[in-house]
């Protein structure tokens, strides 16, 4: 046999192996595209954000009532968004010396661009997971910035 002739009776060979697989095993076909999405963290509570991150990604901090940018990478995100999407969030806050600990699984909101994601925390342990190409403090993004109650001063 010649070497031309061995390759085709290999690819024939192969090809009924996986073919053979096939209908005794569903196949699974990655259809959506994904990409890597910095993360920011957005802080509406009088808590000091000591590490934030969404489904592993992250780790930045974030003073009271501030709103960064994306400063961490990366989520995976599907570059169209889906119902049904979730993101699980940890963020360990920081009063004086104390540490707390949250750990919520929550939908992310609707997008239309891929962009970066925006942990947004809230009193009463509300959490809310934003995609946008605007960072957290722009007049753009689609949560407006935290602000400062009147006369609230850091508790340390």
């Amino acid at each position: 046999m010649e070497q031309g002739e061995q390759m085709n009776w290999l690819r024939v060979g192969l090809l009924a192996l996986s073919v053979g697989g096939c209908g005794s095993q569903p196949v699974e076909v990655e259809t959506e595209k994904m990409y890597g999405a910095s993360v920011g963290i957005v802080n509406h509570t009088e808590k000091y954000v000591y590490s934030a991150v969404v489904d592993g990604a992250g780790g930045a901090n974030m003073d009271e009532y501030a709103a960064g940018g994306p400063e961490v990478c990366c989520a995976r995100l599907p570059k169209v968004w889906r119902p049904g999407l979730k993101a699980t969030v940890r963020v360990t806050f920081a009063v004086g010396r104390t540490l707390s600990y949250l750990t919520k699984t929550v939908d992310v909101e609707r997008y239309d661009t891929p962009g970066s994601i925006y942990i947004h925390l809230f009193p009463g342990d509300q959490v809310r997971v934003v995609v946008s190409e605007y960072p957290g403090y722009s007049s753009g993004h689609p949560i407006p910035r935290p602000v400062k109650p009147a006369g609230w001063t850091r508790v340390e």
